[in-house]
């Protein structure tokens, strides 16, 4: 692949290699025109000197190309088809459990039973990681208020945080769709939150609150408390204002935010989730057992509020400086294995912000639906690199390893590996509040 510096990880997804596979038959059609017609000049020149001649597909292999992905795609996600596919694992696909024995007596019988658990077909793997936290964080946190050992606690915050990126970006699905179990099974899907929430770091509801009611509202812009505009995006200092202020004020700002909306009741159900929240955790640090609540709810509280700033920085660290307010050209799509075998495609962000009730399968089948319309808003693709990775890269003004990760498409082709960078670097750059009141109108500035 000439146009990919680092050599595709063998763990991606198939839908991802097929994403992969399709920009990268874009890019060797689009670097083959001066190719070709420096062959067809050479012609008249010496006859001693060997031809080659450069293939690159034609658009027209090109585009039938993309159609049979999008239905073999589509066909993996549609449970009428012969080739459905759910996913019941994040680390093996079902295809590659090639097992006789295993097959007929353990795996389909779970999956066909799991299939009437689930809300979408597709969706046993979460059904899975429920019976896996319900067989390990539970019970191991339950003991460990029983009978403390030192040992035992650092050993259960590290599983949590084992679990926290696809237990979160399952809850992603759950808090979009309301909910991830069939209808009949409601009050389990309604209640489990409110047990493994806290035991992942999350408190009560925030998340929903927060990224369904606030975030997905304002898309990045000025008024979103979560937004990188107001931020040099490559700055230490700027990411740990950014980080303090979501660590200390969330409880706060959030229902400040939903007064100024003129929505009390949003303020008053923010406000008491996050207080409540705080309540229990004092209430198990103070009278039942302060060292198990260490590793049990504040160490995974600290942790995934962490991660979250970092992933949120990364996801909308690039914004274009000519339309900002562009869902297109502020976020990004990541190709890579852990944004998107263990996270739920997660790295599809913006596909997700175009569409937030897509199902997070559909998210390939999108990007190639649309991949035109991407390459004419100038989107960013990366590919190898994951949104903590970009914020790491991006503190560390590292754009050249960013410009290397970089999966360019339309005028993108044209760019020199430096010219990338510097992109990139563009991208980073913190909006003044006369340009945000140019950008998004005078009513976001703070203008004195």
């Amino acid at each position: 692949m000439v146009n990919l510096y680092f050599q595709p990880d063998a763990q991606l997804t198939v839908p991802d290699r097929m994403v992969l596979d399709i920009l990268q038959k874009d890019y060797e059609h689009q670097q083959a025109k001066p190719a070709a017609a420096s062959t067809e000049t050479s012609d008249d020149s010496d006859d001693s000197t060997t031809k080659h001649t450069q293939y690159a597909p034609t658009p027209e292999d090109a585009l039938e190309h993309e159609q049979q992905a999008l239905t073999i795609l589509k066909d993996l996600n549609n449970p009428t088809s012969s080739t459905f596919e759910p996913t019941v694992f994040v680390t093996v696909d079902l295809a590659n459990i090639t097992s006789p024995t295993l097959r007929k007596w353990i795996i389909d019988p779970y999956v066909r039973w799991a299939r009437t658990i689930v809300r979408v077909d597709t969706d046993v793997v979460m059904l899975t990681h429920l019976l896996l936290y319900f067989c390990t964080s539970i019970p191991s946190a339950l003991y460990m208020f029983y009978n403390f050992h030192w040992w035992h606690g650092p050993l259960h915050s590290a599983m949590q945080v084992y679990f926290m990126g696809t237990y979160t970006l399952m809850m992603h699905q759950h808090i979009h769709m309301r909910g991830i179990l069939n209808k009949k099974f409601s009050i389990i899907d309604n209640g489990f939150p409110y047990i493994t929430d806290p035991l992942m770091g999350h408190t009560w509801n925030s998340y929903y609150f927060h990224h369904v009611k606030h975030h997905h509202v304002e898309g990045n812009g000025p008024n979103d408390l979560s937004s990188t505009v107001r931020y040099q995006r490559d700055d230490v200092w700027h990411f740990l204002h950014y980080l303090g202020r979501f660590y200390f004020l969330i409880w706060f700002d959030l229902p400040r935010y939903f007064l100024s909306k003129r929505n009390p009741g949003l303020a008053f159900k923010a406000c008491g989730c996050e207080i409540a929240s705080y309540i229990f955790y004092y209430t198990m640090f103070t009278y039942v057992n302060t060292c198990a609540t260490i590793f049990v709810f504040l160490v995974p509280l600290a942790i995934m509020r962490l991660g979250l700033m970092i992933g949120n920085w990364g996801q909308h660290a690039f914004v274009d400086e000519v339309q900002p307010d562009s869902d297109f050209r502020s976020s990004i799509t990541v190709i890579d294995v852990a944004s998107n075998r263990y996270c739920y495609n997660d790295g599809y962000h913006t596909s997700h912000h175009l569409n937030p009730l897509r199902h997070w399968r559909d998210h390939p089948v999108s990007f190639l639906a649309q991949k035109q319309k991407y390459s004419d808003e100038d989107a960013l693709v990366f590919y190898n690199i994951d949104y903590l990775m970009i914020t790491f890269s991006l503190l560390a003004k590292n754009y050249t390893h960013l410009a290397k990760c970089l999966v360019p498409i339309g005028d993108q082709m044209k760019l020199t590996m430096d010219e990338r960078a510097e992109m990139l670097r563009r991208k980073t750059r913190r909006f003044t509040e006369e340009e945000i009141a140019e950008k998004w109108g005078k009513q976001y500035a703070k203008l004195k």
